[in-house]
């Protein structure tokens, strides 16, 4: 599913005018990067968490050249699902 189905989905359902659904879910998003960029997790309940998981440094090769190179630690975004959500996608 894009963003555009989901808008046009939510536009259907709530009657409210795409624009402004487009509007909403485009401040969402943006809210959602900005926290995570500050470090700090979002948690929506009954729905999932967006979350920064912590890569650890590491040793990498790269074959074509025969080289090593050293991969910073460093951050990455994640999503993980809340149990209700999981347990209704399996049912």
């Amino acid at each position: 599913m894009t963003k555009a189905e989901i808008v046009n989905e939510i536009s259907k359902q709530t009657g409210i005018d795409k624009v402004t659904v487009l509007a909403s879910v485009e401040a969402f998003m943006a809210a959602v990067k900005d926290s995570l960029e500050k470090g700090e997790n979002v948690y929506l309940r009954g729905f999932g968490s967006f979350i920064l998981k912590k890569r650890a440094q590491k040793t990498a090769r790269n074959i074509s050249k025969n080289t090593t190179i050293i991969i910073p630690e460093h951050n990455i975004p994640a999503f993980k699902p809340a149990k209700t959500f999981v347990n209704s996608i399996k049912a």
